[in-house]
């Protein structure tokens, strides 16, 4: 039996854990020798320990043979499906998720390229997207994820049109602002009309936030390991910045009005957290009373910010979080399970974690955490048997 039995449950949020040559056969050659002088290129170059390891471990037999009763403790890249696809379909049987979203590991962030250098940013990001779907094509139940960098209104278009052209099930942008134009600039709306003609949601997640000021480290105190054994790499004081751009980017959307040119537009918001959404739901229903009068903007939405987000936007709670109290507070319709698969942040034991933070809700609560939201989200980029699944066919 699947770790999930019978039940029927979409994963939000899982992962590719890609080795260092991920991107050779999808980056256009030109651009090769700029991306292989990028500093995380250098740090983990192809021919690392890390790469040799990561294959010989998962071309052992022996290491193979303990692959299904590991499938929630071996992580990274040790899990059955970590990087080669011929073996994530069997990982998902084991899993028995119905379909899962797949993010990369490798690309998060697009290297830092995004403001820094457009036309490699734009090179990377399209390499990527080649790459996620190539992966994913290998069973119908991956949904790959594309990411469009926001730099360039032009570029952005292109990158999109080709992204959703080549069979991506979804697209990422980035949460913090970029430089120069809000996100909620009027030039991204070709975008959003892309995404809501084709029934694909807009993607955030973690990795394409602001991150926290590095001075808040100099305490005076000894440094702090976080749960990979590193120092200072996420600890709990970097983990209270997670929220803050995908606040901020939502809420302009919201308030410039494109949640409601874009009334069908769904928006996911990806290992981000939730405990903060009921808190903004309100803060942005407050701002908008408080500022309506003055703003022709806030005098033209057709719904409170709150209404938007309970209409289009669908959040993952951490399995940490109490998703129950935030469901109870956010409403039925935005909450969605994720298990984080293959990394370690997700735990051994999602289901475990969030069947008891639900379990005073509703059933038909409970449902839409598990599987109807995220049904809602997907939109097209489910297939049929896919959004209409039934408990027969788990």
């Amino acid at each position: 039996m699947s770790y999930a039995a019978n039940r029927i449950i979409h994963d939000a949020d899982s992962h590719l854990m890609e080795l260092a040559d991920c991107l050779d056969a999808f980056l256009e050659r030109k651009y090769r020798a700029d991306y292989d002088a990028l500093p995380k290129l250098q740090a983990w170059p192809r021919d690392g320990n890390w790469v040799r390891d990561a294959r010989a471990k998962q071309a052992d037999a022996s290491f193979r043979d303990g692959a299904a009763e590991n499938i929630l403790l071996r992580r990274d890249y040790e899990a059955l499906g970590a990087f080669k696809p011929e073996d994530r379909p069997r990982a998902l049987d084991l899993l028995g998720f119905k379909s899962q979203l797949v993010f990369t590991t490798w690309c998060l962030g697009n290297f830092g390229l995004d403001d820094t250098n457009p036309e490699l940013a734009y090179a990377t990001a399209a390499a990527h997207n080649r790459m996620m779907v190539a992966f994913c094509s290998v069973d119908r139940r991956f949904l790959a994820t594309a990411y469009v960098p926001l730099a360039d209104f032009e570029r952005a278009k292109t990158c999109a049109r080709a992204a959703i052209d080549g069979g991506a099930k979804a697209l990422m942008i980035p949460s913090i602002c970029p430089k120069g134009h809000s996100p909620s600039h009027v030039a991204f709306d070709p975008i959003w009309r892309m995404a809501e003609e084709a029934g694909l949601p807009i993607v955030f997640h973690v990795g394409g936030e602001e991150k926290l000021n590095p001075d808040y480290f100099n305490n005076g105190l000894p440094k702090v390991k976080d749960f990979h054994g590193g120092e200072e790499n996420f600890t709990s004081i970097s983990y209270m910045m997670i929220p803050h751009s995908v606040m901020l980017t939502l809420a302009a959307m919201i308030f410039d009005g494109v949640l409601d040119r874009f009334a069908k537009l769904k928006v996911g918001v990806v290992e981000l957290g939730a405990s903060w959404v009921p808190s903004w739901m309100r803060f942005m229903d407050a701002g908008a009373d408080a500022f309506r009068k003055g703003e022709e903007r806030l005098k033209k939405l057709s719904l409170k910010p709150s209404e938007f987000v309970r209409r289009q936007v669908r959040v993952t709670p951490y399995p940490h979080e109490d998703a129950g109290w935030i469901i109870r507070n956010a409403g039925e319709d935005v909450c969605m399970f994720s298990s984080d698969f293959p990394h370690v942040e997700g735990g051994r034991n999602p289901l475990k974690r969030f069947d008891e933070s639900v379990a005073g809700l509703p059933a038909g609560a409970i449902e839409r955490f598990y599987r109807h939201n995220f049904v809602d989200l997907m939109g097209e980029g489910l297939a049929p048997e896919l959004r209409h699944a039934n408990r027969a066919a788990a």
